[in-house]
């Protein structure tokens, strides 16, 4: 718990770090109340759950008894007494003795000769006998447990050398069947390469042949063909299509024009005479 010193007036006003520690301290404190509670609830049922002594004998009856090694007297009422002591101030204290409860009851005690309760020798011999038994059985278990462990090692081993050797085989079989895995690809490959190379040469044959039989007159046919296009001509009959004749066709086209209009103008002429002569006939008709 934190312990402020300081006047009360004023508020208490904690660091967001105290109020941290102070949440901490009070989840801290359930989870510890939460845990006795827990170990409280434990211990209860284990008492439930412990079986109960069972009810005597006939002629018998259950007595509490002490099993400590110092006997004590059980009374209900505790004596007590008061003492009083004086000591200095400024002494140390010493050591705490160790506790020992004082003797109270009575001692009561009684001799055995020997041989009245057991004879030793004779009673040790079941026991002895027992014994011996068991650590022969012991030691025969212990001496077949190491034989079995010594055979099943020497299986082991065994197995492990079987199992390389096995190894060794598997991972040779496995490299000849990848060397013939591997060779099968080539010849696959080389065989794929002579098939593509054999049809790229008859494809490159037979476009070699193509060639020839669409270019062996070819020459002729684009000579030919541009020849019918007008590619190739005379240089006079060019010449004579090109200017001679449309200049010609100017010319006599003009010598047309020149003649209609020589001849529109006689029949105007003609059409102007025509009309006095009708105007002078009318005005002087004859006697």
């Amino acid at each position: 718990k934190r312990v402020i010193k300081g006047n009360t007036y004023a508020a208490q006003v904690l660091p967001l770090s105290a109020q941290m520690e102070l949440q901490m301290a009070e989840k801290e404190s359930e989870r510890q109340k939460k845990r006795i509670a827990a170990e409280q609830r434990r211990k209860k049922q284990a008492e439930q759950k412990r079986s109960l002594t069972p009810e005597p004998v006939e002629g018998r009856r259950h007595i509490d008894i002490q099993t400590e090694l110092y006997l004590e007297e059980l009374t209900d009422a505790v004596q007590e007494s008061a003492v009083e002591t004086q000591t200095d101030p400024m002494l140390d204290r010493p050591p705490t003795p160790k506790f020992v409860p004082s003797k109270s009851g009575k001692d009561a005690e009684c001799q055995i000769e020997d041989g009245d309760l057991f004879d030793f020798d004779f009673e040790v011999q079941p026991i002895l006998e027992v014994i011996v038994g068991k650590t022969l059985e012991q030691a025969m278990l212990e001496v077949m447990q190491e034989e079995e462990l010594e055979t099943m090692r020497q299986q082991q081993l065994e197995f492990e050398q079987r199992r390389k050797e096995e190894m060794v085989e598997t991972q040779r079989l496995e490299a000849a069947e990848r060397r013939k895995y591997e060779e099968k690809e080539r010849r696959k490959k080389q065989e794929q390469e002579r098939l593509r190379r054999e049809k790229v040469t008859k494809e490159k044959l037979a476009a070699r042949i193509f060639s020839k039989q669409f270019l062996s007159n070819l020459e002729n046919k684009v000579f030919g063909k541009l020849e019918d296009e007008g590619w190739f001509y005379d240089s006079v009959e060019r010449e004579v299509e090109t200017v001679f004749m449309p200049w010609l066709y100017g010319a006599v086209d003009k010598e047309l024009e020149t003649m209609q209009k020589t001849r529109r103008i006689v029949d105007q002429l003609v059409k102007m005479s025509l009309e006095k002569a009708t105007a002078m006939t009318e005005a002087h008709p004859t006697a």
